[in-house]
């Protein structure tokens, strides 16, 4: 799944949590959400890594499979 500027449409690529988008020189905000029931993960952040975890029954997702999308 891409991530595309909400206002020009541009492809943007997520960085902790956030988008820049260079045509609009827009911060955008992003929301994890969890692959199989596309509700917000929880984000854990320790010892410099970043893990997601569903409360809905899914567990610990992959940072590969996590969908982000603009807030």
């Amino acid at each position: 799944m891409s991530i595309t500027c909400p206002d020009c449409h541009a492809e943007l690529e997520p960085v902790n949590g956030a988008a820049h988008c260079a045509n609009c020189q827009k911060n955008i905000e992003l929301e994890a959400r969890c692959p199989d029931c596309h509700q917000p993960l929880l984000v854990l952040k320790a010892c410099g890594a970043v893990d997601y975890f569903c409360q809905n029954g899914h567990g610990l997702i992959s940072k590969k499979r996590v969908e982000f999308v603009p807030v």
